[in-house]
């Protein structure tokens, strides 16, 4: 009886509250997608047919049962409905990923040119053709990194080209819980990612309507940069065109330690700048000629014209997560304009979630839609109570801008901070004040970018492409400066599970609820950040192809090798809040043996890791003296290993993926990165963990000893 009152009295409350309840809509959306991706097995059609089914009776029940029942049976509905948008998109971007390692000719059609993590140019093809690979079985796309000498060409997206490549699918991530590259490569129909020493040969030129849009940006990046040389032409071309194929990855590297790296994503801040500039150049332009201000409404033609050019934006930058949540934020406030409703609001943001969370779902699980989102949703909630405080203080009219741009990228990198430190693994030190220098800066170089675009046809657009390098050059400038002071930056740990979807639950509640209620949005946030600091990182880390593994000392990670699996090596040390570099931790204590036969303890366990060609054959002596012995090749017709001894060898691993050791009752489990069997995974069944306790012939060894 007495739940039951405080269960109606809590229902009461909630429909009673003038909060809009619309705005939870993508909360729930977000939750049910959330669970979706941690399902053990790839749902079938009866799972998605039930959920249809009830998403359908919860909706009727809503309408048509008591008003107070409508909020819960709503957000269950909606729940429902985030699981359905996951198994639709499942079905639309469907393709094959490469069975197996693959080296020989590849043929495709380039449509995308980027860099990779090692400064390398990369090359995206479509229409693959893959040497005795069948067509139903070749990825739909593959990328290829150019490790050979500079081409003396330019590549143009559209060409045929033909190059001999070695090819893999895409890894897993380099632990259980990191980032799974996998994962993002299947939504995005990357079915294999390889690299070359080979020159590459043009197979055909690209026809007249081949990645029409892609050779569009390539031919405006290369006409800023041919009028703006250097690191500052290419970082303008980046924030213009989305083309970052010509920026280093020092520049890179200095933008991410300044916390300046949003600028060059286009996002919500270069949509709005350029957006902007054309709203108030068409305005205002057509303001001057009376005739045509007199008779039109000027305000709406603007906000038309902004349409358009953010559309064109949208298209020519490659529609990624934060542009695509950019446009809808861009296009729902012209909307309201031309509708002579109010323009910027949390129910617009709330829209904005609804289409992109139901259109690409897998963009939940993005630093680029978890990052804008909270963003912006700070800068709507908190700008007006920043304004209020500000006009309050009575400051001189010329510092009230400065005090607002202050206060925005405070409440911006307050709102992002737990994001970008839980996929960077750092927090920037003078993340604000890198901000304050150059945020009035970036908006006079997407302003004289777009005045370069709008002129260049009558050949006028040198001085505006000058005012924009010298822009470009002083926000290098500043990223520069700031990643070289001490303590730019402060490393993270990787958080748990639960840790940032808490914080993120609280911090909504927090900003979007009314009185004294939203306090209780500070709870999880605060449970959140103490899960955070209490993670345990695991003791043991195995890469995916075995050849690397990571032991937790007291001087941190120590690696058996200074040099192999580089991008698990880097991830585990990042993970760790480690800034140390690979070569580093491998001179750290944790390993002793010879190259061939790295031995190790964990957790009372001992191990070793045996490489080179006789390694197969010393699997039976080394589980005399060892708990677990790491074998990076194929056991072949050596035989099962010895009772007692638990044996990782490659024919595991190409199930398992990367493997991390936990601390368990007596012992260590090892748990894979694929323990789920789903469509990117490539299991037929998931891959369970292995429990590793004492081998009892190690412990006789070790009595008789």
């Amino acid at each position: 009886m007495w739940g039951g009152q405080l269960i109606r009295r809590g229902l009461q409350g909630l429909v009673e509250t003038p909060v809009d309840l619309f705005l939870f809509v993508p909360v729930f959306l977000a939750i049910g997608i959330g669970l979706w991706f941690t399902l053990p097995v790839e749902p079938g059609a009866a799972f998605y047919a039930l959920a249809a089914a009830g998403a359908v009776a919860l909706g009727a029940l809503a309408r048509l049962g008591p008003w107070l029942l409508r909020p819960p049976l709503l957000a269950l509905a909606c729940a429902l409905i985030g699981v359905l948008a996951c198994g639709a998109r499942v079905w639309m971007v469907a393709s094959p990923m490469l069975a197996a390692p693959y080296y020989g000719p590849v043929q495709g059609r380039i449509i995308d040119i980027d860099r990779s993590q090692s400064d390398a140019i990369r090359l995206t093809l479509d229409q693959v053709v893959l040497s005795e690979v069948p067509p139903e079985a070749t990825p739909a796309t593959v990328r290829v990194a150019l490790h050979g000498p500079k081409p003396p060409l330019a590549f143009e997206p559209g060409t045929t080209v033909e190059v001999t490549a070695r090819l893999a699918a895409p890894e897993s991530a380099a632990e259980p819980g990191g980032f799974d590259f996998r994962r993002m490569a299947w939504f995005e129909e990357l079915g294999a990612v390889g690299y070359t020493a080979s020159p590459v040969v043009t197979w055909a030129p690209a026809g007249p309507w081949d990645a029409s849009v892609n050779r569009l940006r390539n031919h405006l990046s290369a006409a800023i940069m041919a009028r703006v040389p250097g690191d500052a032409g290419a970082f303008g071309a980046g924030a213009l065109t989305g083309d970052r194929s010509q920026i280093s990855a020092a520049v890179v590297s200095d933008l991410r330690v300044s916390s300046l790296a949003h600028l060059l994503a286009i996002s919500g801040m270069n949509m709005a700048f350029l957006t902007g500039f054309v709203f108030a150049l068409i305005r205002y332009g057509l303001a001057l000629a009376p005739p045509v201000s007199l008779r039109v409404n000027t305000k709406k033609v603007a906000a038309w014209v902004a349409l358009a050019v953010a559309l064109f934006y949208l298209i020519l930058s490659g529609a990624n997560v934060a542009t695509t949540r950019a446009f809808l934020m861009v296009s729902i406030m012209l909307v309201a304009v031309i509708a002579d409703r109010r323009a910027l609001t949390l129910r617009s943001v709330a829209t904005a979630a609804v289409i992109l969370l139901i259109w690409q779902p897998e963009s939940l699980l993005s630093p680029g839609f978890q990052l804008s989102f909270a963003a912006t949703i700070a800068l709507i909630s908190g700008f007006r109570p920043a304004e209020q405080f500000v006009t309050a203080r009575g400051l001189p009219g010329w510092l009230k801008p400065v005090a607002m741009l202050t206060a925005s990228s405070l409440l911006a990198g307050l709102a992002t901070a737990p994001y970008s430190a839980a996929t960077f693994n750092r927090l920037t030190g003078y993340g604000l004040l890198a901000n304050l220098l150059t945020v009035p800066v970036m908006d006079v170089l997407m302003g004289a970018g777009a005045l370069a675009a709008l002129v260049a046809p009558i050949g006028l657009a040198g001085p505006a492409l000058a005012v924009m390098g010298w822009a470009a050059w002083w926000i290098l400038f500043i990223a520069h400066w700031i990643a070289g002071l001490n303590g730019a930056v402060t490393p993270v740990p990787q958080p748990g599970a639960w840790a940032v979807p808490l914080i993120t639950l609280g911090m909504l509640w927090a900003l979007v609820w009314q009185g004294r209620a939203r306090l209780a949005g500070l709870a999880p946030v605060a449970i959140g950040f103490v899960l955070w600091v209490m993670v345990d990182r695991p003791p043991l880390l195995i890469s995916s192809d075995g050849a690397l593994a990571g032991v937790l000392g007291p001087e941190g990670r120590a690696l058996s090798a200074p040099r192999g699996a580089g991008f698990a090596a880097e991830s585990w040390l990042a993970d760790d809040g480690d800034l140390a570099d690979p070569r580093t931790a491998a001179l750290r204590p944790g390993f002793a043996g010879s190259k061939s036969a790295r031995e190790f303890q964990v957790a009372g366990l001992r191990g070793v890791i045996l490489s080179g060609k006789e390694a197969p054959a010393q699997v039976p002596a080394a589980c005399g003296a060892a708990d677990i012995v790491l074998v990076p090749a194929r056991l072949g017709p050596v035989g099962p290993p010895p009772p007692g001894c638990t044996v990782i060898d490659a024919a595991y691993l190409a199930q398992s993926g990367a493997i991390a050791g936990l601390p368990d009752a007596g012992g260590l489990l090892l748990v894979p990165v694929r323990a789920q069997a789903r469509v990117w995974t490539g299991n037929a069944a998931p891959v369970p963990a292995l429990r590793v306790v004492p081998n009892p012939a190690r412990l006789a060894q070790g009595a008789g000893n």
